[in-house]
């Protein structure tokens, strides 16, 4: 029995002791991983050594690649470059000098004075004119020359009388008559005198200024002879000046024919009875003027 005992408490030692030992193994693992640790670190740092030392390598082979000139230059080359070493460095000094070169024409900006930069107007000498220029510039003088002419008897001349004054006015005769053109309307009075003019009560030279306008309300008496021979006055209103000149030769005119129905011929030639119906047309509804139609838009 006492020996039955001893076994049993053998083997109870014997399963207290196992897991001792399995409890006190992690505790002899933790030391054994940190002495392999350091050996891991010191490998690692090796591995990057290496690896810089390769990529250095493969830089340094790269730039040789890239720049074979930069081997040393033997001594007759050496002579040779110092010149192209100078030009490439005038560039170089010419880069870092652009802002000055800025500044410069900026200063000399302020005392040059403002337009100085333009290039000056070059004037042409005048050229001779051609056969066909110097024709073309005769024919629009002779042009404009017939027009006034057309408008005021012969160019602003006066024209000599066609004929001598066949019957003479009473000295206390008065011919009346009424003259039109455009929109002006004049009354006009002769009697017997000494070729006064009075037009709205005052002198012919004071109400038409302008010789082609005194020529023109002359014209119906010169051509029938009664110029110096009657006294005008005249009594003028609306339209302006060139249409109440008009309106005045009219007047006379007619007033002449009343005096020497003879004249009535000659005048009328000269269309100095017509009552002259140029005018400006009146402008219509829909249109911008008296005939220009707006611009027709499909859309």
């Amino acid at each position: 029995m006492a020996e039955d005992e001893r076994r049993e408490d053998r083997e109870d030692e014997a399963q207290e002791g196992q897991p001792s030992e399995e409890a006190g193994a992690p505790e002899e693992s933790a030391p054994e991983r940190d002495a392999e640790a350091p050996q891991e670190e010191a490998e690692q740092a090796a591995e990057a050594e290496v690896r810089t030392a390769e990529s250095e390598r493969e830089a340094e082979e790269a730039m040789a690649a890239v720049e074979p000139d930069e081997a040393p230059v033997e001594p007759a080359q050496a002579e040779t470059e110092p010149a192209e070493s100078e030009q490439d460095a005038e560039p170089a000094k010419g880069e870092a000098q652009p802002p000055q070169a800025e500044e410069r024409p900026k200063q000399a900006a302020k005392d040059v004075p403002p337009g100085a930069e333009l290039e000056p107007i070059s004037i042409e000498p005048e050229r001779e004119l051609s056969a066909e220029e110097r024709a073309r510039l005769e024919a629009e003088a002779e042009e404009r020359a017939r027009a006034e002419a057309e408008a005021t008897a012969e160019a602003g001349e006066e024209p000599e009388p066609a004929r001598e004054a066949a019957v003479e006015l009473e000295s206390d005769a008065r011919i009346q008559a009424t003259g039109k053109r455009k929109t002006s309307i004049a009354r006009v009075v002769l009697r017997s005198g000494t070729g006064e003019f009075e037009i709205n009560r005052r002198r012919l030279e004071e109400y038409f200024p302008r010789h082609q306008h005194q020529t023109f309300v002359r014209q119906p008496l010169l051509t029938s002879g009664y110029e110096g021979k009657v006294d005008v006055r005249v009594r003028v209103h609306g339209g302006g000046i060139s249409g109440q000149a008009g309106a005045v030769r009219h007047g006379i005119a007619r007033a002449l024919t009343e005096i020497d129905p003879e004249l009535r011929g000659d005048l009328k030639k000269r269309g100095l009875l017509t009552r002259d119906a140029r005018a400006k047309e009146r402008r219509k509804a829909g249109l911008k003027k008296a005939r220009k139609r707006p611009q027709f838009s499909k859309r």
